[in-house]
């Protein structure tokens, strides 16, 4: 099936057939119970080039969206960056019957600092199994701010308008992201849980063959391998460890290679090697860094 891209506003407008025009170029907010979803194909593959916010409002409770049950009967948030794939479901069509989405356009936030500080909101790349799940009250607040946001670029536009829509914008990403800590918290057992099978799979990628055929070990990898995006990963380790992905990669890694440097009558190259680097270079410069030593120096003082 063909892939639709959205550019504009008005062609986002047009793509869910939404009553009403634009009064904005590069901001809007649609109302989803103004739009009929069943009207959409199912399988439609959609690509919009703008960062999307959307809350969708449940129908009924024990819904199962994605890969998990909803924490929460209320509702569901799911944030995306530009130019991200994202497909109409069955699913999508009749679970939800209401709810909001937030579109905008890079080109809004592109001469001011969120436009660098935005990449640090990592749920822009979470899966959509991995969406933020709100209570009324929290869905209340964000839809609060979505009004105010809302009010700016659809009043008549004077010298403070296009601030107050971005600093109105970073407010409701970092309620977000304090929403999301929340998710982590009350995920606690669940995300040990992960942690564990995180561990292991360090383990185990290392005993197997697997290493000799992908190379050094990476966060996408061990995402993959736990059905989740990479940045929910490192989300959820920082939450639960205060570590990130890589470095209790790079922890493992430097371990493994202590005991090999220590222990094995393989060269430094060799044990580069079936660790998963492509060049001993890389590997000594890892080793150092995280050490303060060169293998060869930490080997040479295993007397």
């Amino acid at each position: 099936m063909e892939t639709v891209k959205i550019n504009s506003i008005s062609k986002l407008h047009e793509f869910f057939s939404y009553p009403h025009k634009p009064t904005h170029p590069l901001i809007t907010l649609i109302d989803f119970s103004e739009i009929d979803l069943n009207a959409m194909e199912s399988g439609t593959r959609k690509v919009f080039n703008f960062y999307s916010i959307v809350l969708k409002k449940l129908k009924g409770a024990g819904v199962i969206y994605g890969r998990k049950d909803y924490d929460f009967s209320e509702a569901s948030l799911l944030c995306m960056a530009p130019d991200q794939l994202s497909v109409v479901t069955d699913i999508e069509k009749n679970a939800f019957s209401e709810g909001w989405g937030l579109y905008f356009h890079p080109d809004l936030i592109r001469s001011s600092l969120l436009h660098n500080k935005i990449k640090k909101y990592s749920f822009f790349s979470y899966n959509i199994n991995e969406a933020l799940h709100l209570s009324e009250n929290e869905k209340n607040t964000l839809f609060s701010i979505v009004q105010t946001i809302q009010k700016e670029f659809s009043d008549k536009l004077d010298p403070f308008s296009h601030d107050l829509i971005i600093s109105n914008i970073e407010v409701l990403l970092n309620y977000c992201n304090r929403f999301y800590g929340r998710q982590f918290l009350t995920r606690n057992h669940h995300n040990k849980g992960i942690v564990v099978q995180f561990e292991e799979i360090l383990t185990s990628y290392f005993e197997s063959k697997e290493v000799k055929t992908n190379g050094l070990l990476t966060v996408k990898y061990c995402a993959n391998q736990l059905h989740l995006s990479p940045n929910y990963l490192g989300d959820l380790l920082k939450q639960e460890t205060g570590k990130s992905a890589m470095d209790h990669i790079h922890y493992f890694l430097i371990e493994k290679a202590k005991t090999l440097l220590l222990n094995s009558p393989e060269s430094i190259s060799e044990i580069a090697y079936s660790l998963g680097f492509e060049q001993r270079q890389s590997f000594s410069r890892l080793f150092k860094n995280k050490t303060g030593m060169s293998p060869k120096e930490y080997a040479n003082n295993k007397n």
